[in-house]
């Protein structure tokens, strides 16, 4: 089940902190950009759980930029939950959230090199595709930026 969830809760945390540990594996420090747990609980993100028989398998969360444009933020799969659906289903609900809050843009922020590939084909299976960055995000070797129009 996919819900709105609390980025304090100890599991989500730890997941957190796991998803800022990979990153940090394969890429310079000053280049993850993984929210923390403050970030996350700011008034413009909403951040989500999946949870299958009350374990957590994966998280993400949305950030209003403006009332057109959303990011999608630090989607994490559990590594005991993936390749089981978890990171598409909720890559869908987060795109549905923001098709709900008539958002006609959506970006994300992703990792560059090989250890990124498996999330880079997730979305763009999801129809999201390559462009250079957007907000306050700056280009490095490091990430790749893809948006997604919403129609």
């Amino acid at each position: 089940m996919i819900e709105v969830d609390d980025p304090r809760r100890d599991d989500i945390r730890r997941l957190l902190e796991e998803h800022g540990r990979f990153a940090g594996s394969v890429m310079p420090p000053e280049e993850v950009h993984v929210l923390d747990r403050e970030n996350s609980i700011d008034a413009d993100v909403t951040f989500f759980s999946v949870r299958g028989n009350g374990e957590l398998l994966g998280i993400g969360a949305i950030k209003q930029l403006d009332a057109d444009h959303a990011e999608l933020k630090s989607m994490h799969t559990a590594i005991a939950a993936r390749r089981r659906g978890v990171g598409r289903a909720l890559l869908d609900h987060l795109v549905a959230v923001a098709v709900a809050r008539g958002v006609r843009r959506v970006s994300l922020e992703t990792g560059a090199g090989e250890a990124f590939e498996p999330a880079r084909s997730l979305y763009a299976a999801a129809g999201f595709v390559p462009c250079g960055p957007f907000g306050q995000h700056v280009q490095t070797p490091s990430n790749e930026f893809m948006p997604r129009i919403l129609g």
